[in-house]
């Protein structure tokens, strides 16, 4: 079964993921196949607009389809990773800056590598049952797929926030926080969707006002701490359990990281900058970091029981964001 229908209805390119019963995740194949429908349609008079979106009601795009990287690292080849990630990224870089509005409709899981194919459109759209995250620190990666250029452009310290607890936003979040653009409830979108296709102009897109942001109103502070043990210390003191809860069971090397590369983004001046640094790390993942143990723990096993080893220490997370030399992450290819 194809996994994308990539289509022209009327003055829109189309893109809908069709994986509804693996909550859409995004394959290597997926990455490459949407890569190049958006290269297809940049010069095509026919194609106004695009539009992005994806069967079923559970997930627009839980997050990257990483069994073949995990087998494939567990052999010691390293390249099947390290391929995928490039690949993805590049996509991701392609909705950045592609000159044609993108118009992506997210509803209920939107998750790492859902977020570098929705969050970087010009018009995100999301509704009640939408659920964002960056939940990467949970497997040992980080958030990657322009993720901390998102994370890092967030109000206060939500960044630092979502990247080391991988917490999920509402609606509400989503907007605050900078990874959506409208609320619409879900039963309407058909009808935009509709008025779209036979129009080609986004300037018809109205949201109504979205509900509340909690994250608005919690206190943050901690999470200016320079470390991550100090922003638990901190959290620790002030009893804000619920943020401590996940990042006690988080990778300590991915918070670590997760964290320098957050900040670092805030000095970026594209998202490809951001894209290249998260490159330095995944593509070194399957081979020097927890990330095969965090995918066994909560994706092959399931026993939610990872076994952090790798060292978190600022001399490691250094060396993992290191350039990467020959293979470094560069984009004349875009």
């Amino acid at each position: 079964m194809e996994e994308l229908n990539i289509r022209i209805s009327g003055r829109a390119g189309r893109i809908t993921l069709t994986r509804p019963k693996a909550l859409n995740a995004l394959s290597h194949q997926m990455a490459l196949d949407l890569k190049a429908a958006l290269d297809m349609w940049r010069d095509d008079p026919a194609v106004s607009l695009v539009i992005i979106d994806a069967e079923g009601d559970r997930a627009f795009c839980a997050g990257g389809d990483i069994a073949a990287v995990y087998q494939a690292g567990l052999k010691g080849d390293h390249q099947v990773g390290r391929d995928f990630f490039r690949d993805e990224y590049l996509m991701n870089a392609t909705i950045a800056d592609y000159p044609k509005p993108i118009v992506a409709f997210m509803q209920g899981f939107v998750m790492g590598g859902g977020v570098g194919i929705g969050g970087h459109a010009g018009h995100r759209i999301v509704g009640d049952t939408t659920r964002i995250a960056m939940p990467e620190s949970n497997i040992g990666l980080i958030p990657d797929v322009g993720g901390t250029w998102l994370l890092s452009r967030a109000p206060g310290r939500i960044g630092e926030y979502l990247a080391l607890t991988a917490g999920r936003m509402g609606p509400g979040d989503a907007i605050h926080a900078g990874f959506a653009d409208s609320y619409l409830p879900e039963a309407e979108w058909p009808a935009l969707i509709a008025e779209l296709e036979q129009h080609g102009d986004a300037t018809r897109i109205q949201g109504v006002t979205p509900p509340d942001s909690p994250l608005a109103a919690r206190d943050l502070a901690a999470f200016g701490e320079r470390h991550a043990p100090d922003i638990m210390a901190a959290l620790q003191a002030a009893g804000d359990e619920e943020a401590l809860k996940p990042m006690r069971r988080n990778s300590p090397l991915s918070m670590a990281a997760g964290l320098a590369l957050v900040r670092a983004a805030r000095g970026d001046r594209r998202m490809q900058e951001s894209l290249s640094r998260e490159y330095r790390y995944t593509y070194r993942a399957t081979e020097q970091t927890d990330f095969l143990e965090g995918v066994r723990a909560q994706i092959i096993d399931k026993d939610r029981n990872p076994n952090w080893q790798a060292d978190a220490s600022p001399l490691a997370v250094d060396a993992l964001l290191s350039p990467l030399g020959d293979d470094e992450l560069t984009w004349e290819e875009i």
